[in-house]
C-alpha cells in the first residue's frame, strides 16, 4: 500500500509530499517494520508521478521481497533548480557548474531527522532504532544518503549512494567523512553506472579507470578503514536514469539488509 500525505519542507516553507509503502500485511497486524527513506520519492513507485515517466519499481520488488519494512520517499522541490540546492550539502568547488548554488542539504537533514523520521515513527509502527533506519538516493540524492549515512550516522545504519553526485566536492565530502564518528556496524552501497563514468575509456565494460571509479573507490577505501561494510559497484552499460537504477534495487536491498 502506498499513502501519500503532504509534509512542510520547513527551511522554505513549501510542501514536500511524502510517497509511504507500507508493506503487505500491514493493516492486519501489530508488528513493527524497520524504515528506509529515499530521497526523490516521487520517482520510486509508479510511472505516472516519475519526473522522466519511469519509477524505480520499488513497490513490485517490495512485495515479493523476503523482508518486511516501510519505505518513506521524499519529494523533491519541482521549481527550477531548486532541487540541486537543497540536495547539496557541501559548497561545491569552485568554477564548476554547481558552485552557483546555496548548500542546503544539511537543513534538509536536519528536516528529515528532526521532523519527518519524529512524525514516522509516531504515527506509524516503525522500529525506530539506528540498526533498523536507512537512508537511499541517486544523483545528488546519492550524495545526499552519503552525507546522511556518514555526518548523520547516529541515525542510519545503511545508506545506498547511487550513482552519487560526488566529484565536483570530494575536499569537503572526504573532510567530512574524516570528522564524522561511523560506526563498525555501518553498510554503504556505492555504484555508478560506466555509460554515465566521467573519463571513461570503454562504457561496455567493467570500469577501474575513470574518475567516477576513483572517486567512489576513494570514499569506499576510507570507510572501510572505519570498519563500515562497503559494496563498490560498477553497473556495466548503466546509464543515469531511473531504468537503470531499477536494476539495482534487489542488489542493494539485500545487500543492505542483510542478516
Amino acid at each position: 500500500m502506498i499513502v501519500k500525505r503532504d509534509f512542510v519542507y520547513s527551511p522554505k516553507g513549501t510542501n514536500r509530499p511524502l510517497h509511504i509503502y507500507l508493506p503487505q500485511g500491514y493493516e492486519s497486524s501489530q508488528e513493527r517494520y524497520p524504515v528506509m527513506y529515499f530521497f526523490d520519492g516521487h520517482n520510486l513507485f509508479f510511472n505516472e508521478d516519475a519526473t522522466y515517466g519511469k519509477s524505480w519499481g520499488l513497490k513490485e520488488f517490495l512485495d515479493t521481497w523476503g523482508k518486511k519494512i516501510i519505505i518513506v520517499g521524499m519529494e523533491c522541490s519541482h521549481e527550477g533548480e531548486d532541487r540541486l540546492s537543497e540536495y547539496l550539502p557541501y559548497p561545491a568547488r569552485r568554477n564548476t557548474y554547481f558552485d552557483k548554488f546555496q548548500p542546503l542539504g544539511d537543513a534538509t537533514m536536519k528536516w528529515l531527522v528532526e521532523e519527518i523520521k519524529p512524525v514516522i515513527d509516531r504515527e506509524y509502527r516503525t522500529i525506530p532504532f539506528r540498526e533498523c533506519t536507512a537512508i537511499g538516493g541517486s544523483s545528488m540524492g546519492g550524495l545526499m544518503a552519503l552525507y546522511g549515512g556518514a555526518h548523520y550516522n547516529r541515525w542510519f545504519s545503511k545508506a545506498a549512494c547511487v550513482s552519487t553526485a560526488m566529484g565536483f566536492c570530494m575536499r569537503p565530502l572526504m573532510k567530512d567523512l574524516r570528522e564524522s564518528a561511523i560506526g563498525a556496524d555501518t553498510r554503504f552501497y556505492l555504484s555508478w553506472g560506466s555509460r554515465e563514468a566521467f573519463g571513461v575509456k570503454d562504457p561496455n565494460r567493467e570500469d577501474r579507470s575513470s574518475k567516477s571509479y576513483g572517486w567512489n573507490k576513494r570514499v569506499a577505501d576510507y570507510l572501510g578503514t572505519q570498519g563500515a561494510a562497503v559494496k563498490l559497484r560498477c553497473q556495466v552499460g548503466g546509464g543515469h536514469c531511473e531504468a537503470d537504477w531499477e536494476k539495482l534495487v534487489p542488489e542493494f536491498m539485500d545487500f543492505l539488509w542483510m542478516e
